[in-house]
């Protein structure tokens, strides 16, 4: 764990500079161009690439040296930043889509090589408190990425954030580069090295015997789409509630709303590590569920106009709920074997992407007609009915087993005492 706090470091440092990276480049299309069509299709081909990425980052993940791949994905977001720094204002709006290309897959890959790596870096007995310490360095990033991008902006300019963000990518990079981590178990290396188990026929066949002998991998990654959807409901809705709550001041309940959420995902991680590091058992499927459902409830009430106390108490809920089920789902994923871990990951980053896109588009045209609180209850409700539904049927499951336990045991009883008797 030593080196992996460095690298939760670096990572925050990339982190910040893709959401200052965000925001900054969505104002500055609408600028240049003029047409917020331009500024929603750039947004789209960024989401459509991380979509298609994802694919594309498994099988590079499970066959590729993946501490070069991050570097890699890292430098080649500071060089596409630096290219449209340096480009003349003429050349500018094309070279625009193209680095919504090149952030959006290397932004996948990044995630889906570091999440592959986790277990070989800290031990699987330290994946837990690893994935909860790289929730918290995404979720501060988060914060200061989105409270810093306009004040950067409009003190300094585009240019300044553009250099900014190109250096944390570097920052990012370096860190990584020297860091002497281990990102792939021995047996995975070996076989990556030129062995039949690291064939790209071999890793799609044991990905599939994977996702047919665990189907609850599969239902966990549709959920996790679905929670995408929930999720770009709320961003989505967050302005117009913002603003319908205070007109002149619509930012204040944003701020308020995500630094409680971020709070709460931090809360989230020292309660779950300390958890896990006294009773060396990670939560599973079932806690997976629950988490989900609590999240999405606290999603649900926070837009539904109650006064501040009981509101900030929801979004520190939903914030907790939402990094907990994170770390678990993450943890339970990278449960597999590292040379199915790459296309598991990536499935997963595909299907995510996929709902927060889907939601973009439906939740903004349904924001047209209904309240915010009705297109959230409603994205966030299909989640609830699906996560109740995986609990019910897990706990079913489970008493099933021990059922089935129980009943050789009762049996063999009788047995024994006859043969006792006879004896």
């Amino acid at each position: 764990m030593r080196y992996f706090h460095l690298l939760v470091v670096g990572n925050g440092i990339s982190a910040y500079g893709s959401y200052l990276n965000m925001v900054a480049l969505n104002v500055f299309v609408y600028d240049v161009t003029g047409s917020a069509m331009a500024a929603g299709l750039f947004m789209a081909v960024r989401l459509v690439t991380s979509v298609g990425s994802g694919f594309v980052s498994g099988r590079l993940v499970s066959a590729c040296d993946r501490k070069r791949l991050m570097v890699g994905a890292d430098l080649c977001q500071a060089a596409a930043l630096l290219t449209l720094l340096l480009a003349p204002d003429g050349a500018r709006p094309g070279l625009l889509y193209a680095l919504a290309v090149v952030t959006g897959g290397c932004s996948t890959l990044t995630q889906v090589a570091l999440r592959s790596s986790v277990p070989a870096i800290v031990g699987d007995e330290h994946r837990a408190r690893a994935n909860g310490l790289l929730v918290i360095g995404r979720s501060l990033a988060m914060i200061l990425g989105f409270a810093s991008s306009g004040v950067v902006v409009a003190q300094l300019g585009y240019s300044a954030a553009f250099a900014l963000d190109a250096a944390t990518f570097m920052v990012s990079a370096t860190v990584m580069f020297l860091l002497p981590i281990r990102t792939r178990a021995a047996a995975s290396e070996a076989a990556t090295d030129g062995g039949p188990a690291g064939s790209s026929g071999a890793a799609r066949w044991t990905a599939r015997v994977l996702l047919r002998t665990a189907p609850l991998l599969m239902v966990m990654i549709v959920i996790r789409a679905v929670d995408g959807l929930g999720s770009s409901s709320h961003n989505v809705a967050l302005p117009l509630y913002s603003h319908g709550l205070d007109p002149g001041h619509p930012a204040a309940f944003i701020s308020q709303f995500w630094a409680t959420w971020a709070i709460g995902n931090i809360v989230a991680q020292q309660v779950f590590g300390r958890v896990a590091k006294r009773t060396g058992r990670t939560p599973g499927e079932q806690a997976f569920a629950l988490g989900a459902c609590v999240m999405s409830a606290g999603f649900i009430v926070v837009f539904s106009g109650l006064p501040t106390v009981p509101t900030v108490i929801a979004a520190l809920v939903a914030g907790a709920a939402d990094g907990f089920t994170e770390i678990v789902y993450v943890t339970r994923l990278q449960a597999a074997p590292d040379e199915q871990r790459g296309r598991l990951f990536g499935l997963s980053a595909s299907a995510e992407n996929a709902g927060f896109g889907l939601g973009m588009l439906v939740s903004g045209a349904l924001l047209e007609t209904f309240s915010p609180l009705q297109v959230v209850a409603a994205f966030h409700g299909l989640a609830i009915a699906l996560c109740a539904t995986l609990f019910v049927v897990l706990l079913g499951r489970a008493g099933a087993a021990t059922r089935n336990e129980e009943e050789p045991v009762g049996r063999d009883r009788p047995a024994a005492a006859e043969e006792g008797h006879g004896r």
